[in-house]
C-alpha cells in the first residue's frame, strides 16, 4: 500500500475490537523478550527471533506475488534503513536485557514524540503544532518519573533504560528517513530487507559476545520466540497492512497508546515486575501523549506502527 492515497473510513465495531487486539500484541513483545533472554543471549535471541520473522514474511511476499525488486539507485537508501535497523535493535535487545519489561516499554513508547521533533525540522509541511508539542510534553513528563523512581533501582535498570531510550531515538531516525522514501519501495520490503541484512550480524555477534549463547530452552522460551518471530512479525504486519488498507491510518492510530498499557501491566501480571507509583503515574502520561499527537493523524505510517511490531 502507497502512503499517498489513504483511506480514513470509520472502524466498525469489530474492526476496533481487532485493532485493540493488535496493539495489546505489539504491546507484550517487550514481555515476551525479556522471557526469552532468560535462556538465550542476547544476540542470539535477536538473530533467531529476525530470522524467523523474516522466513515468513519472505513466504508471505512469495505466496501473494510481490514484488522483490528494487528500484534503480534505491540501494543506498535501502543500506541506511538496514544499518540503522540492527543499530536499534541491537540497542533495544541490550537495553531490555538490564532492565525491566515495564520500563523498556515505556521508554521504547517515547518513539512517537521522538518522530515529531525530528519531522519538525526533515519533513517538509509535518509541523509540530499545539496539540502535538503538548502531547510530546505529557510524553517527557512521563520518562521524569521514571528516572524519579527509586524502589528496587539498580545501576543495571539505569543503564537499560538509557539503552533503550538511545534505542528510541535511533529508532525515530530511521523512521523519518522511511517516510522520506517510502513511495519508492513497497513497505514489505523495508520490513524484509533490513531483518535479512541485520540477522547475519546478530548472529556473529552472539558466537563473539554470548556467553553462553544457550543457558536453558523451555517452553516458555520457545513459545515466547515465535510470538516474537511469527505472531508479531508474520501476523502483525499481514494484520496491520490489511487493516491500513481497508480503514486507513488515521482510525487506528487512535488505538496506539494501548501499547505501552499493555506492556506494563503484562510486565507486572507475567513477569511480576514492580509497578510502582512513578510508573503508573509515567505510564498515564505517555499514553495520555500519544492519544493526543495521534487525535487527528495526518500521514500513513510505515509497515508496522512506527516500528513497534519489531
Amino acid at each position: 500500500m502507497r502512503s499517498n492515497n489513504p483511506q480514513n473510513r470509520e472502524l466498525s465495531f469489530w474492526a476496533a475490537v481487532f485493532t485493540v487486539f493488535l496493539c495489546m500484541l505489539f504491546g507484550a513483545n517487550a514481555v515476551a523478550i525479556k522471557i526469552s533472554l532468560a535462556g538465550l543471549g542476547v544476540f542470539t535471541t535477536a538473530g533467531l527471533r529476525f530470522g524467523m520473522a523474516a522466513a515468513a514474511i519472505y513466504l508471505w511476499a512469495r505466496l501473494n506475488r510481490k514484488s522483490f525488486r528494487i528500484k534503480k539507485g534505491r540501494i543506498g537508501s535501502l543500506l541506511i534503513v538496514c544499518t540503522s535497523f540492527t543499530i536499534q535493535l541491537a540497542l533495544f535487545y541490550l537495553g531490555l536485557n538490564r532492565t525491566n519489561a515495564s520500563r523498556g516499554t515505556l521508554m521504547v513508547n517515547l518513539l512517537p514524540f521522538f518522530v515529531l521533533f525530528l519531522a519538525h525540522f526533515f519533513i517538509p509541511g509535518d509541523r509540530i503544532n499545539r496539540r502535538k508539542f503538548w502531547g510530546i510534553v505529557l510524553g517527557f513528563l512521563g520518562v521524569v518519573f521514571i528516572f524519579l523512581d527509586r524502589d528496587n533501582l539498580t545501576s543495571a535498570l539505569r543503564s537499560g533504560d538509557l539503552i533503550v531510550l538511545g534505542a528510541a531515538f535511533c529508532w525515530s531516525c530511521n523512521v523519518v528517513y522511511i517516510k522520506k522514501i517510502i513511495d519508492d519501495f513497497e513497505p514489505f520490503q523495508l520490513v524484509l530487507y533490513p531483518m535479512l541484512f541485520a540477522v547475519p550480524f546478530y548472529l556473529t555477534a552472539a558466537l563473539l559476545w554470548d556467553d553462553p549463547m544457550v543457558t536453558r530452552v523451555d517452553h516458555r522460551i520457545v513459545g515466547s520466540l515465535f510470538y516474537q518471530g511469527l505472531v508479531t512479525a508474520r501476523f502483525g504486519f499481514v494484520a496491520w497492512n490489511t487493516m491500513l488498507q481497508r480503514y486507513g491510518a488515521v482510525s487506528l492510530h487512535s488505538f496506539v497508546f494501548i501499547m505501552p498499557v499493555a506492556g506494563v501491566i503484562l510486565g507486572g501480571l507475567v513477569l511480576d515486575e514492580p509497578l510502582t507509583w512513578n510508573i503508573l503515574v509515567a505510564l498515564v502520561l505517555i499514553a495520555t501523549g500519544i492519544l493526543v499527537v495521534h487525535y487527528r493523524p495526518r500521514r500513513l505510517s510505515p509497515a508496522f506502527p512506527l516500528g513497534r511490531g519489531y
